[in-house]
């Protein structure tokens, strides 16, 4: 599997780089200091992940979410960042990240969620995960409004941590069609994010099989 590193902080890199190099089955394909440099590398070097920090100079770490997601849409996005902030947690989650640990996580910690985004499911550490639950307004968010029993799957899929591609895969449907189904549910519940979808759906009991 390889792992492209990005963050601007030298030191950090190369700690990622020398933990990362130790573990089985993974290799360090390269490492980048901004964002531009994340999408020359991974157009080089075709990561299977990308470990993203967030704040990085010249072009930030969600924006860069965001262009790798649409031009490398096989490439998993693992954010790796000191910040926790509710809105930060939302635009990396909804440009397509598909983990959010905080730096400071543990060797095993950042493996699991290595290889569970390089399999095509959801991770949080902790504490973002309490931050993403924790926004849940009132008991009247479980009541959702009518969907398709499509919909319903593909809600309760993305409720259970599942990205796009592997929602495709489960249901046999193409990812274009999924990312239809997604807009028409978030049409229907009226959210802009990921992150708030499954807060909504989580609250109504979905994604907990």
């Amino acid at each position: 599997m390889g792992v492209l590193i990005a963050d601007d902080h030298p030191m950090v890199r190369r700690g990622l780089h020398s933990l990362l190099s130790t573990l089985p089955g993974i290799d360090v394909v390269g490492e980048a200091g901004n964002g531009h440099e994340v999408m020359r590398q991974a157009a080089l070097s075709r990561p299977d992940v990308v470990v993203m920090d967030l704040r990085m100079p010249d072009l930030d770490g969600v924006e860069t979410t965001r262009r790798l997601t649409r031009d490398h849409p096989s490439v998993a996005v693992l954010v790796l960042t000191m910040f926790d902030e509710d809105a930060l947690i939302s635009e990396a989650l909804d440009a397509g990240a598909r983990g959010y640990l905080l730096k400071g996580a543990e060797q095993n910690e950042i493996e699991r969620a290595i290889r569970a985004v390089a399999a095509g499911d959801a991770i949080f550490s902790a504490t973002v995960a309490d931050r993403i639950l924790g926004r849940i307004a009132s008991p009247a968010a479980s009541a959702l409004p009518p969907l398709t029993p499509r919909e319903s799957q593909v809600l309760d899929l993305i409720a259970a941590g599942l990205a796009n591609d592997a929602i495709a895969v489960r249901l046999h449907l193409a990812p274009k069609t999924v990312g239809n189904h997604i807009s028409a549910i978030f049409l229907k519940l009226g959210v802009a994010t990921r992150s708030e979808a499954i807060v909504l759906a989580r609250d109504a009991g979905l994604g907990r099989k």
